[in-house]
């Protein structure tokens, strides 16, 4: 058993210093900016360590050397001023009304105006923001730092209640102004969040925040590099490799094909998630941590509003203007983004486009799983079941079965809840047919609205074509036509080669052939 203390939750720099956790070193990158700039803005995914960079922020901000004995910042901070600090934190509520944001608000400026005084005059959350920054300066001779932890979380709870989305933007919009209204007496400030608005944007009016969650020197803040991996993790490493009976190789290969691939800019380092990582050493097994906390339901039903093919998902492509903002009544990508669950696979400098894609097996796995009940029958619980028999009947050479289950996915379908099919049925065969590639060799292709499946393994093959509004013959006819099947025809495994039909009708697969 290792004696090592993983800082697993745990958001407080002090704490986690005081009581001896584990600390991957982010303080040399905070030294950095704190010395080059005054205003910024990092969005990062739900559990990444936002909260805890925040937090040492607060530490440095407040002069106090001793928590960073033994780190970068040691070394490179000369002064340890102590400095007033404002920090609010807006995970703590849930905004289900323009009240709730009210009251951590008020409840926020009351706090500091205990500490730095009030002015009847300031009625506004705005105008008593811009007297307690004044009057913090005024009685302490040293400038505010100012520390916001998701920010978004108001406007990301309300993503799909206009109405209340524009009360939260009308309140936080003037309150944010502040920062720019009260510059001479900032010295620092920092707001996170998972995702960043743009065209509804709560910081239209604040133009000298600098946004660094795509610059290059900041994209390691949050989370965990290769290097740091091996650096504070290689006993880990070497201990989880005996608990899985695996390699050293075998183990690094697999936390990597788990964990990393996290790229918040082109060309950069892939970052792994820290949250699952700890938890992978801490618990010594590979599990969906990150996952396991929890996925919101709006981004299916942001992606179910735009009538979104979920193929596209994993070769997306799109440009820096849509990934830095969110226009949720126009693509559901940027919050998909800006959330962890695509990430940044390739750019095209000459067009400048960005190529986007699931980062790692976690991420890909778990969200495709929490897909399935809502675009199919299957409820979360039958789900894992459901995917498990597919993988057993394809694996036992029983096509009419596994069509027969794939049919039962497709019933009962609310017609309200189609107002595509055949995107619909793409969709629901992306869930079956990706979820099934995780434990047998698939492939799968799409164009013009033309489907087609190829299924392998160690005993059999699958081609499969797919018709609408067609028939079974005209699918089967067109794998013998298009050749399909003909690198697949010197091999000894066994060759099925299905057709396919959907009708309209029934919203459902009408008819198959196997040959």
């Amino acid at each position: 058993m290792s004696e090592k203390l993983y800082p697993i939750g745990i958001q407080n720099f002090e704490s986690l210093r005081k009581d001896g956790y584990l600390y991957v070193d982010k303080t040399a990158l905070i030294y950095q900016l704190a010395k080059r700039g005054r205003y910024y803005f990092l969005n990062r995914p739900r559990r990444f360590g936002k909260s805890l960079l925040i937090s040492t922020l607060e530490a440095y901000f407040q002069g106090k050397r001793e928590l960073f004995q033994g780190l970068a910042m040691e070394e490179l901070e000369k002064e340890w001023l102590q400095h007033p600090i404002l920090h609010l934190d807006l995970n703590i509520e849930k905004y289900d009304s323009i009240e709730s944001l009210g009251n951590i608000l008020n409840n926020a400026l009351t706090r500091w105006e205990k500490i730095y005084g009030d002015e009847p005059s300031e009625a506004s959350f705005s105008l008593r923001f811009a007297g307690i920054i004044r009057r913090a300066h005024e009685l302490t001779g040293q400038r505010v730092v100012i520390l916001v932890d998701e920010y978004d979380k108001p406007m990301l709870q309300a993503i799909n209640n206009e109405e209340l989305q524009r009360e939260f933007r009308n309140t936080l919009k003037p309150f944010y102004g502040a920062l720019k209204t009260m510059d001479g007496d900032i010295k620092f400030a920092l707001l996170t969040g998972v995702t960043k608005f743009g065209k509804v944007s709560v910081f239209s009016d604040l133009n000298n925040l600098n946004d660094i969650s795509m610059d290059k020197q900041y994209v390691s803040l949050c989370g965990m590099t290769e290097e740091e991996i091996h650096r504070y993790f290689e006993d880990d490493l070497r201990r989880l490799a005996t608990a899985q009976d695996m390699t050293y190789e075998e183990t690094c290969t697999r936390l990597k094909e788990a964990y990393d691939g996290y790229h918040f800019r082109q060309n950069s380092e892939g970052i792994y998630n820290p949250f699952s990582v700890l938890n992978t050493f801490a618990k010594q097994e590979f599990g969906s941590y990150w996952f396991e906390t929890g996925t919101p339901t709006y981004l299916v039903e942001l992606l179910k509003q735009n009538h979104y093919n979920l193929e596209q998902m994993s070769h997306e492509e799109t440009n820096s203007e849509v990934l830095n903002s969110i226009y949720a009544d126009e693509s559901p990508i940027p919050v998909i983004y800006q959330s962890g669950y695509l990430t940044i696979k390739d750019y095209d400098p000459r067009f400048e486009n960005y190529i986007l894609g699931f980062p790692n097996r976690e991420v890909e796995e778990g969200f495709i799983k929490f897909l399935m009940p809502f675009y199919t029958n299957v409820n979360k619980v039958e789900s894992p079941f459901e995917i498990q028999q597919f993988t057993r009947e394809i694996e036992s050479g029983q096509p009419d079965a596994f069509l027969r289950r794939l049919q039962s996915f497709f019933a009962d379908t609310p017609y309200e809840l189609i107002r595509d099919l055949e995107v619909h049925y793409q969709n629901v065969l992306f869930i079956v047919f990706r979820l099934v590639g995780f434990y047998v060799k698939a492939e799968y292709h799409t164009s013009e609205g033309r489907v087609d499946h190829v299924l392998q393994t160690d005993r059999y093959i699958y081609v499969m074509e797919f018709k609408l509004e067609g028939s079974a013959e005209e699918a089967l006819q067109q794998i013998e036509t298009k050749h399909y099947a003909r690198p697949f025809e010197a091999d000894s495994r066994q060759l099925f080669k299905i057709g396919i039909n959907f009708d309209n009708n029934t919203r459902n697969i009408e008819r198959w052939i196997v040959e």
